[in-house]
C-alpha cells in the first residue's frame, strides 16, 4: 500500500497545516450507538442530568452526528504551542530488528506536559470557561490527564481539583508537583474529602485506589457543588476521542509526505482516547475510501478490558454515580494490582471503540508488563526517546508486527502513536531495570465474579 518512500526521517507540518476540524466517528460508524443510561433509573439520560457534570456544548458534541466539528480559534492558538506534532520514521529501530517493515510514530510526547492529553484538556477548559464554569474536578491515574487539565485550566483561569489514584500518587510524585505548579489541588484517592472516599477507607485504610474510585470522588464533588463545579473526563466519552482526532488528521498528511500509507495503525488503550485519536481518521478512510488499514488497540494483560472483558452495560465508576454505558468491562469494582506499573488502569473502554471492536472493525491484543518494558528500553536505546509506559504497549505491538514481517519476508508499513514521554515515569523504569517488576494476568475468575455486580439492564 505504498508508493516511493522518502529517505527522510522526520515529517513536519507547518502551523498553517494544523487541522481546523475534529473528526466525529459517529457520522460514519456502521454500528449504531447504544443509549447512555442514568445510574439510578437505568433509563436513557437527559441533558439535564448530564448538565450537572458537563457544559451543554460538550453534551451536544457527545451525541452529534456531524462528520466534522470546527475547532474554536482560541483552542487552535493554544494547540500551536506544540502542534502539529512530528511524524518520525524509526529507522534505527528497524535496523536493530532487521526487518523489512517501515516503522513510523507520531510523537505526542512533545506537548508541554508530555502527552496527547492536552488535545482534549484545552478544548474542555475552553468550553467550560465559555459556559461560565469557575472550577473543575477530575481524576487521574498516572497523572498525564491531570497534568494536561491543570495546564489548560491555568490558561483559561479555572480552578481545578484532581483526585489521583493513590498508588500513582505515591509512585509518581513529580506529576503531582507538575499539577500543583499549574495551580491545581491534588488529592490521593481514596480521600476523606468525599462520602464515597470515606466509605472506601473505612473498609480498607490502605486501599491502593483505582480510576473507578477516583472518578466517583470527582463526580461526587461536582454533583454536590450546586453548580459551582463541573466534571472533566480525560478519556472514554465521545467528545474526548473527538478532540484527539487532530492526531490522525495530521498523520494522514504526514504519511502522504513520506510517500507511504500504513498497513497497520497501532495505539495503546486504557480508556481509548489516544488510540481513537490516531485510528478514527484512518478508519474513516477504510469506510469511505476503501482503504484496508488494520487498526490494533494494545492493552496490558493486567487490565484486559477488550480482550477479556465482557461487552455489556456497566457503571462508569465504582460508586455508581457516573452514567451507565455499554462497553467492554472488567466490572466497575475492578482494582488493578499494585505491581502494575504501565498505566492504562480503567475497568472499561470508550463505548464507540468497543462497538467497533465487537463488530470487527478494530483488533485488540494484550501484552505483558515485562515484554512491554523490554520494548520501551529497546526503543530508547535505538531512537533516543524514553517513552511513557502506556505508550510502550504500542511500541511492543509495533515491534511484534515488524518481527512478523521479517519472518514472512514482507514489506509492511507500521504507524503507532507515541502518546507520551516517560520522563516522569522513572520509578517504573527503575523497578524494571532492578528486576522488581513481574508479569501479571488478570484472572478469569475475578472477571466472572465481578459480573454479578453489573446493572440489570433490560
Amino acid at each position: 500500500m505504498s508508493t516511493t518512500p522518502s529517505t527522510q526521517t522526520r515529517f513536519l507540518l507547518n502551523e498553517s497545516d494544523l487541522p481546523k476540524n475534529w473528526y466525529n466517528i459517529n457520522a460514519d460508524s456502521p454500528v449504531p450507538p447504544a443509549p447512555v443510561l442514568h445510574p439510578q433509573t437505568l433509563e436513557p439520560v437527559t441533558p439535564d442530568f448530564l448538565g450537572v457534570l458537563f457544559p451543554m456544548e460538550l453534551i451536544m458534541q457527545e451525541v452529534s452526528a456531524e462528520r466534522y466539528i470546527e475547532i474554536p480559534e482560541p483552542v487552535r492558538e493554544i494547540y500551536k504551542l506544540w502542534r502539529p506534532t512530528p511524524l518520525i520514521r524509526a529507522r534505527r529501530l528497524e535496523l536493530a530488528l532487521g526487518t523489512p517493515a517501515h516503522i513510523y510514530y507520531k510523537n505526542e510526547g512533545v506537548s508541554p506536559v508530555g502527552s496527547h492529553k492536552p488535545n482534549t484538556a484545552v478544548a474542555q477548559a475552553f468550553y467550560n470557561k465559555a459556559a461560565g464554569t469557575r472550577a473543575l474536578t477530575t481524576e487521574t491515574g498516572a497523572g498525564q490527564w491531570g497534568s494536561a487539565l491543570a495546564m489548560a485550566c491555568n490558561f483559561f483561569g479555572l480552578e481545578l481539583e484532581v483526585y489521583m489514584v493513590n498508588v500513582s500518587y505515591q509512585q509518581k510524585p513529580y506529576r503531582r508537583i507538575l499539577m500543583e505548579t499549574f495551580g491545581a489541588q491534588v488529592f490521593s484517592s481514596p480521600t476523606d474529602r468525599t462520602a464515597y472516599g470515606r466509605s472506601v477507607l473505612a473498609r480498607n485504610g490502605k486501599n491502593p485506589g483505582s480510576l473507578g474510585i477516583a472518578i466517583s470522588e470527582a463526580v461526587e464533588v461536582a454533583a454536590t457543588s450546586e453548580g459551582a463545579k463541573k466534571y472533566s473526563l480525560g478519556s472514554v466519552l465521545n467528545h474526548v476521542l473527538l478532540h484527539q482526532t487532530v492526531i490522525g488528521e495530521e498523520a494522514l498528511k504526514q504519511m502522504d509526505l513520506a510517500g507511504e500509507y500504513p498497513d497497520v495503525v497501532i495505539g495503546c488503550v486504557g480508556g481509548g482516547s489516544n488510540f481513537g485519536g490516531i485510528a478514527f481518521p484512518f478508519l474513516r478512510q477504510n469506510l469511505r475510501e476503501g482503504q484496508r488499514t488494520r487498526l490494533v488497540a494494545v492493552e496490558p494483560t493486567a487490565t484486559p478490558s477488550l480482550t477479556k472483558g465482557v461487552y455489556t452495560f456497566d457503571y462508569g465508576d465504582t460508586a455508581k454515580m457516573a452514567p451507565v454505558v455499554k462497553m467492554h468491562t472488567l466490572g466497575h469494582d475492578f482494582v488493578p494490582p499494585p505491581i502494575h506499573a504501565g498505566g492504562l488502569r480503567y475497568h472499561g473502554m470508550a463505548p464507540s471503540l468497543c462497538a467497533l471492536y465487537d463488530a470487527g472493525y478494530i483488533e485488540a491484543v494484550a501484552v505483558p508488563q515485562l515484554a512491554t518494558f523490554d520494548a520501551a528500553v529497546l526503543f530508547t536505546r535505538t531512537e533516543g526517546l524514553i517513552p511513557a509506559p502506556e505508550s510502550s504497549h504500542a511500541i511492543r505491538a509495533a515491534i511484534d508486527e515488524a518481527l512478523d514481517a521479517r519472518e514472512k519476508g514482507e514489506k509492511r508499513v507500521i504507524l503507532f502513536n507515541l502518546s507520551g514521554n516517560g520522563f516522569f515515569d522513572m520509578t517504573s523504569y527503575q523497578a524494571y531495570l532492578s528486576g522488581q517488576l513481574e508479569d501479571y494476568a488478570y484472572p478469569e475468575e475475578a472477571i466472572k465474579a465481578s459480573m454479578a455486580h453489573l446493572p440489570q439492564v433490560a
